[in-house]
């Protein structure tokens, strides 16, 4: 009998050690999956930290609009109009942390999630009176501040809201309502979404719109608002739903179910509008950003096209792209073609689209006429300098003028011609060979004035200085007489 060579009881053993190595992995894969989803249930579940309660009674307690909590408001909205009208968002954020709008709005979202129908018209009485005496603080405010209708960067830019204001809303309502069911409110949390949501500023916008008659302004502004309101009540609603709030009781079953329908109505119409709202918005988003590239992609990069800018307006669905140069048939074609048919570009395939080109042959006539206009303008701004020197000559002789005849109005009031005066000096001093006279303003102390009469002579040159000295004093001892002035000096020419 022949001897068996294989040893088949170790190779079963072998076969068993791998199947237990691969249980023993299948176990520890297992067990590392479930330590994980338990580590990352533990991060982000957060029912276990949540007082419902405590909850419940403090967004209550923030619904009333009444008292301080009025005052504080209007106080905030003028704070808010300053801010914006002086163009200061360290202001406007003052503004945006002591706003008391953010209660009505969490008790909105809150009363719908938890059946409560009491609460749910708290809130919108409490709402809509902070809306209006919102709109008429700054109303006031802009219509009769003297710098109120100064358009800023602030303002401006609360009156188009767009997707970016959607998600901020919506993620700022749940940062919002997670930090106010938590144990221990946070603070913090409380003042960042404030803040970021930024429910103060739109409804000062919308105060500047009817101040200043623009509506499109106030309804761009109260759409914003609209949607910061919708998007936290919304996130409210989900979150509280989520946690698993119990839903109000009500002893008579028929008014439990009436109110029920009624909430559930209520959250379906404020579903209908936070879901239109946000596909019209995501929609424009589209349309602004894939004109953004098709004319970076398109018209920038053509070094043939001098673009200059772009219209568009997604209302109407036109889109139109302005040249300084003439724009050819054939550019146009192709423009056309790639804003319909180009897949980078499936928002703009119902796009109205416009081109302009200049009405010059060439950019470097339009230089040309700009050269040519501003040497004209200094042309112009050397003969400007040249009359000005001519005026201010020009007002030197009136102003002569003008004291000859001052002088020749003080000679008629003494009622002496001076021919009669000239006549009657050459005949008492028949050596005078010239002479003049007449009237000026002096002052010694630059405090008094006095009136001195100034008579210009010229001797005959055969009279001696000593004569001449007894001449001057002797006319003018005569000219005081026969002026009658007081001071009268005598000035050899």
């Amino acid at each position: 009998m022949e001897e068996n060579k294989f040893n088949f009881e170790e190779e079963q053993n072998s076969d068993q050690a791998v199947e237990q190595s691969k249980e023993a992995v299948k176990a520890d894969a297992k067990d590392l999956a479930k330590s994980s989803k338990n580590f990352i249930k533990d991060i982000f579940s957060f029912r276990k930290d949540t007082d419902r309660d405590a909850t419940i009674e403090a967004i209550k307690a923030d619904i009333p609009f009444k008292g301080a909590t009025a005052w504080i408001l209007v106080c905030s909205i003028m704070v808010a109009s300053v801010g914006l009208n002086a163009n200061s968002t360290a202001v406007v954020i003052g503004a945006m942390l002591i706003s008391p709008l953010m209660g009505p709005i969490l008790g909105f979202g809150m009363s719908i999630a938890i059946n409560d129908i009491d609460t749910l018209k708290s809130s919108l009485i409490n709402l809509l009176t902070m809306i209006v005496l919102s709109l008429l603080t700054a109303f006031l405010f802009f219509k009769f501040f003297p710098l109120g209708t100064q358009e800023t960067s602030e303002l401006l830019g609360r009156t188009k809201p767009d997707l970016r204001d959607v998600l901020i809303a919506f993620f700022g309502g749940l940062a919002l309502i997670i930090a106010r069911t938590k144990k221990g409110t946070i603070a913090s949390v409380i003042f960042g979404v404030a803040i970021a949501t930024a429910l103060m500023p739109p409804l000062c916008t919308a105060g500047f719109g009817l101040a200043t008659n623009n509506w499109s302004y106030f309804g761009g502004a109260m759409y914003l608002f609209g949607i910061n309101t919708i998007f936290i009540a919304l996130a409210t609603f989900v979150v509280l739903k989520v946690l698993r709030f119990p839903m109000l009781k009500y002893a008579n079953s028929a008014k439990r179910k009436s109110i029920a329908r009624f909430a559930s109505l209520v959250a379906l119409i404020m579903m209908v509008p936070a879901v239109w709202t946000f596909i019209n918005v995501l929609k424009e988003s589209k349309f602004d950003n894939q004109i953004l590239q098709f004319v970076k992609n398109e018209v920038k990069q053509n070094d043939a096209l001098q673009f200059l800018n772009h219209d568009k307006d997604f209302e109407s669905q036109t889109f139109e792209l302005n040249f300084l140069n003439e724009v050819t048939e054939a550019t146009k074609s192709d423009l056309f073609n790639e804003i319909k048919n180009n897949p980078a570009y499936p928002n703009l395939r119902d796009v109205t689209l416009k081109i302009k080109g200049s009405d010059t042959k060439s950019y470097e006539l339009i230089s040309n006429a700009y050269q040519d206009t501003r040497d004209e303008l200094k042309e112009s701004k050397n003969e400007v300098s040249n009359l000005k020197g001519q005026i201010e000559e020009l007002n030197q002789n009136i102003t002569g003028l003008n004291q000859q005849i001052e002088a020749q109005n003080a000679a008629k009031k003494t009622g002496i011609a001076f021919s009669a005066i000239a006549k009657d000096a050459k005949i008492r001093f028949k050596e005078l060979e010239y002479f003049g006279y007449a009237k000026m303003l002096e002052s010694k102390d630059f405090i008094k004035v006095d009136t001195v009469v100034v008579a210009s002579v010229r001797w005959n040159i055969n009279l001696n200085d000593s004569i001449r000295n007894v001449r001057e004093k002797e006319l003018s001892d005569w000219l005081k007489q026969r002026l009658n002035e007081k001071n009268v000096v005598i000035k050899r020419e």
